[in-house]
């Protein structure tokens, strides 16, 4: 199996049988949280019927030159709840 082909990694991946699916994830997550407003793991579940623990490596995704170089934001609420949101990272344009 060719490595640089993979777009998704993990001892369970396997690019046939998993790529669409979570590709598909990973667009549904990123066109809930693109509108940058804050949201908790379950908030994000309960839109967008994703597993919570999926989403969390979906937004760990994000942040991969692959997959855009999105800012991830995460703003702890407390007894190991968190909040996160999703930006454009910024770009540096030399003169």
């Amino acid at each position: 199996m060719n490595k640089q082909l993979e777009l998704f990694n993990g001892s369970d991946y396997r690019p046939i049988r998993d790529d669409s699916r979570l590709e598909a994830q990973r667009e549904r997550i990123l066109n809930l949280m693109i509108d940058g407003e804050g949201r908790t793991l379950r908030e994000i579940a309960d839109a967008t019927n994703d597993p919570e623990a999926s989403i969390s490596a979906q937004l760990r995704h994000l942040r991969k030159p692959k997959f855009g170089s999105y800012t991830v934001n995460k703003c702890y609420l407390g007894s190991g709840l968190y909040k996160y949101s999703v930006g454009f990272k910024a770009i540096q344009i030399n003169q």
